[in-house]
């Protein structure tokens, strides 16, 4: 089968050795996505409904430039450095999933690279 590798552009990319999203066949599995604008910075610093929210959006590109769909999604992960704060990123998650409803977990971490990233995303998907 062939691999296809798709980059986010993510400054982190390269010298971690990731892709954004690999797809081989007819699975397409995404990267751990934190809320990373195209310049480096952080985006809604504080705001962990806003970074979920744009995660989310990032990974739906990636899953796009793979031919998939959001509607191919049927996992996802959203790790939380607060896990207080799980109905912000609920909130936005269902947003994107009330009707698609993947399997789903979110899970309190200790950290993640960056101190104002509250909040990182997973998915895989099938596409039928």
């Amino acid at each position: 089968m062939t691999r296809t590798n798709i980059s986010s552009a993510s400054p982190f990319e390269e010298p971690i050795g990731f892709s954004r999203a690999v797809r081989i066949g007819n699975v397409i599995a995404v990267s751990g996505t934190a809320p990373i604008k195209p310049d480096g910075s952080t985006f809604a610093p504080s705001d962990v409904y806003q970074q979920t929210k744009y995660c989310i959006e990032i990974m739906k590109r990636a899953i796009e430039d793979a031919g998939g769909h959001i509607d191919n999604i049927i996992r996802t992960r959203i790790f939380l450095r607060d896990i207080s704060n799980w109905k912000e990123a609920a909130k936005a998650h269902g947003e994107f999933f009330s009707e698609i409803r993947p399997a789903s977990t979110f899970v309190e971490v200790t950290g993640l690279v960056n101190d104002e990233w509250l909040v990182e995303t997973e998915a895989d998907c099938v596409i039928d």
